[in-house]
């Protein structure tokens, strides 16, 4: 029992400090500052919803889709850290608090950022989903499985809590505040992208050298 309850907390800790849901508000406020409450939320409960799903298939299948389609985790890194950089130079500039949706494409324009890129790779990026794949192999009983389940789910239900918060925080700060945060937060992403490139890069170069 003891043993699950550790697995647990480690499960737990590792997958909320991967996902990062403060990290992801900022981009998820200045995304849907032009949506409405309702459909705000609609976009948060959407993209926890897939960013559950998607880490759960990947504990459960992740390693065999790698193998399958010849991908490695270290490119997997490089992708997302391409993906990060690109959206933290649009906050840097802030682009994104240009986005002005129309009436007729507000549906269309909530499932688009909620799949991507909020869902992936925001909350569920690199780091969470090659942490889904260790973490299931390491869970050698189906007390172990069911409690990685749990936990995935209760992170995911944080997210989506802090998440649709941070509606009451974009009536706070206004849209100067918005875009300030939305600059910092840029910068912060860079050096994210920055550190998830080379990590996957690193061992891409020492394998050529060998």
């Amino acid at each position: 029992m003891t043993e699950i309850v550790a697995f647990g907390i480690l499960s737990f800790t590792s997958f909320f400090t991967l996902i990062n849901p403060f990290g992801t508000m900022p981009i998820f406020m200045t995304m849907t500052a032009e949506l409405d409450v309702q459909h705000r939320t609609k976009t948060a409960r959407k993209a926890s919803i897939v960013s559950f799903i998607t880490i759960v298939l990947f504990a459960f299948s992740g390693q065999l889709l790698f193998n399958f389609f010849g991908i490695s985790v270290n490119s997997f890194r490089i992708v997302g850290g391409v993906i990060f950089f690109l959206m933290g130079m649009d906050m840097l500039q802030a682009r994104l608090g240009k986005v002005k949706v129309k009436d007729s494409e507000v549906k269309s324009y909530v499932d688009d950022i909620s799949i991507t890129p909020l869902a992936i790779p925001m909350i569920c990026g690199p780091g969470a989903l090659t942490n889904a794949i260790v973490m299931m192999e390491d869970a050698n009983s189906i007390e172990k499985k069911i409690t990685l389940i749990i936990t995935v789910f209760l992170v995911m239900l944080l997210t989506y809590i802090i998440l649709y918060s941070s509606s009451k925080i974009i009536k706070i700060l206004g849209q100067t505040g918005i875009n300030v945060m939305m600059r910092l937060m840029g910068l912060i992403v860079m050096v994210i992208a920055v550190e998830f490139f080379f990590a996957g890069l690193k061992p891409i170069i020492i394998d050529i050298m060998k």
